[in-house]
């Protein structure tokens, strides 16, 4: 079946670190990522606002940039599980096991948590897992699905996200063959 295939890339500079990495990835270290959505559609839209238009290229912008830039953009993203980083970060006036524990009730509840409330008031989004390009693939791609179907007023879906660490090195999520 013919599709129509659309994509929008986004950059991003973020840090993390991979704690069970057995090489320099231990380490804190950051990448200018560079994050691409894979849209497509059956069928463009037949008239109004996106007439012609599998996703208008700005809505799939907006979306990216409020699920990815806005909460990652010049921050620091840290696997909940790594305390040793976290506790670094943890407020002087706050038992840093109790101020994780507030951030794993957030995960828990939305997939990721988002603060600045640190020592040095440094950006934090915390993830479930350890951010590799591939877990963040599939993390980003989770929170764009549902907003490009909206976005599109369903004539569009979210078939691949991919993620760049280096100019080298992609990671790809897609659940089902692009």
């Amino acid at each position: 079946m013919a599709q129509f295939h659309i994509r929008r890339r986004l950059e991003i500079d973020a840090g993390h670190r991979i704690a069970t990495h057995a090489s320099k990835c231990r380490n804190l270290h950051g990448h200018r990522y560079a994050i691409e959505a894979v849209c497509a559609a059956a069928a463009l839209h037949p008239d109004g606002e996106q007439t012609d238009m599998a996703l208008d290229f700005a809505f799939l912008k907006e979306e990216m940039v409020a699920r990815i830039d806005v909460p990652c953009d010049h921050g620091l993203i840290v696997a909940l599980s790594d305390a040793a980083l976290l506790d670094l970060f943890a407020p002087a006036d706050r038992d840093p096991a109790a101020w994780r524990a507030g951030l794993a009730e957030r995960v828990a509840r939305d997939g990721a948590a988002l603060t600045s409330e640190t020592r040095l008031a440094t950006k934090l989004y915390v993830v479930p897992f350890h951010p590799t390009a591939e877990a963040l693939a599939r993390h980003w791609f989770e929170l764009l699905a549902v907003p490009v179907r909206v976005r599109s007023g369903g004539a569009a879906r979210l078939v691949a996200l991919r993620v760049w660490e280096t100019p080298n090195c992609m990671a790809e999520y897609a659940p089902e063959p692009v």
